[in-house]
């Protein structure tokens, strides 16, 4: 049963209610920004055809839920052949956008969104941001954790970039060597530099690979928002509060004592 915002869940020792969190950690496509739909389409763009090409089922809305949401664009692109079997060679991060290799396909992804963020921009969702606000009223440290590479970029053009100083996306990953989602390593890094233990923060997210990444983790509270991947699937992944928008979380907020700002170790990620 899926629990309402406010109410506890039962999950050990840790903090399980918004009032109980002290730090609070945002995927950002689908959470904060509905850049979950241009990256669909991109991805939608770029394996169409491809698949076509090869012989292979269509592509079709559920692949991007099943195989890519959530998880670092290489590893979506391995996700997606393999559920079609078709293997081609791994390549290298510095691969042109037009080889047919996994980092080529996914190089060729990354091309198509930046278009098509530069043509439409993006509105972040007022309910988050009102969620946003309350939080960091309450003096709650807060930080993004995307996969994706284009994490800065999409804050700047939705106008959140001066609110985290804490943002631990695709590239800062790759180059500390940390798994992507579903593994909760980039979650943990985040509270690190927070300065704050993962039993206080939260894990907000919209995708399977996220919630699965806060669960697997020993995080306070997982907070699933249900842009398409059902309320069912997201409890199932481990998600200890399901909600269609981040204010229903607000009555919770309401006994949060305010937390002095944490220092944080080694700057900005």
């Amino acid at each position: 049963m899926t629990h309402s915002p406010d109410e506890p869940t039962e999950r050990g020792d840790r903090a399980t209610s918004p009032s109980d969190i002290r730090g609070w950690l945002f995927d950002l496509d689908g959470v904060l920004t509905p850049t979950a739909i241009v990256h669909m389409h991109a991805w939608a763009r770029l394996f169409t055809p491809y698949l076509e090409l090869h012989g292979a089922a269509p592509y079709t809305e559920a692949d991007y839920f099943a195989h890519i949401d959530g998880k670092p664009r290489y590893d979506g692109v391995r996700s997606l052949l393999e559920s079609r079997g078709i293997r081609i060679a791994e390549g290298d991060a510095s691969d042109a956008p037009e080889l047919d290799t996994v980092h080529g396909l996914g190089n060729r992804k990354n091309v198509a969104f930046n278009e098509t963020l530069a043509d439409e921009g993006v509105v972040p969702y007022p309910a988050s941001v009102a969620f946003l606000d309350a939080v960091q009223a309450a003096g709650c440290p807060v930080a993004v954790v995307s996969s994706s590479k284009n994490a800065p970029a999409v804050l700047a053009a939705a106008g959140l970039a001066d609110r985290f100083e804490v943002v631990v996306d695709g590239g800062y990953a790759a180059a500390e060597g940390l798994p992507g989602k579903p593994a909760p390593d980039t979650y943990e890094r985040a509270a690190e530099l927070l300065g704050l233990p993962t039993t206080v923060c939260a894990v907000v997210e919209d995708a399977e690979s996220g919630v699965q990444a806060g669960a697997a983790g020993d995080f306070g509270l997982v907070v699933g928002v249900d842009r398409g991947v059902g309320r069912g699937a997201l409890e199932r992944l481990g998600a200890d509060v399901v909600v269609d928008e981040l204010d229903e979380l607000l009555p919770g907020l309401e006994t949060v004592a305010p937390l002095p700002p944490q220092p944080v170790e080694g700057g900005t990620a």
